[in-house]
């Protein structure tokens, strides 16, 4: 287990490579950008503490399989976790499948939504996918590095695959930031599907 000092260093490390770093922005709305980095731009809200550690740009792989698909996938995914100041979290992911040799074969899954924390530690998470897919977590902090969410209601378009829920753990894993997913879709009960391991790239 990784001592509280070690993992002070640790995190004093990462952010001589992060810290500098923060969100493109635009120089000419009238309004100002959201921000991944916790030392530039608007304050955090309060609402969002608990939410904190996951404030960034974080870059990884993971993989992808599901009873229903003859075999497994790696995975490259970008996760942005950005705020403007008011009680919530912007959420944007981006995945592209890779080849045996790590090489991007094509673009894959893309999510866009907001977590919303409540007064009394419940998270709602809301995710639109690029598949004609929204979903609603509920969930609470596992504790001060982990966060576990569970769909409320999934709405599906026509032509959008049969998911009927979702499950999701998020958690800082010696300063990275791992997630698993299971789904319960076509036809399967609730299943593991994906995971990945990302680093801090901003923040």
């Amino acid at each position: 287990m990784t001592s509280g000092d070690d993992a002070i260093r640790a995190a004093a490390e990462r952010a001589e490579k992060t810290a500098h770093r923060n969100l493109p922005q635009f120089d000419d709305l009238p309004i100002p950008g959201d921000t991944a980095n916790l030392r530039e731009g608007a304050e955090l809200n309060d609402a969002c503490l608990a939410l904190l550690p996951l404030v960034g740009v974080w870059r990884g792989q993971g993989e992808v399989s599901y009873p229903t698909v003859d075999r497994s996938y790696r995975f490259a995914q970008q996760l942005v976790i950005a705020h403007d100041g008011r009680p919530f979290l912007h959420h944007e992911s981006r995945t592209w499948l890779l080849d045996d040799n790590g090489d991007v074969l094509r673009l894959a899954a893309r999510e866009t939504g907001w977590w919303r924390p409540q007064a009394d530690d419940t998270i709602e998470l809301l995710l639109a996918h690029s598949t004609g897919i929204v979903e609603l977590f509920y969930g609470k902090p596992r504790n001060q590095t982990a966060w576990e969410l569970g769909t409320d209601a999934v709405v599906r378009s026509a032509t959008a695959q049969d998911v009927t829920a979702a499950k999701r753990l998020y958690g800082l894993i010696n300063g990275d930031l791992g997630w698993v997913e299971e789904r319960a879709m076509v036809g399967q009960p609730m299943t593991p599907h994906c995971s990945a391991v990302l680093q801090r790239v901003v923040g």
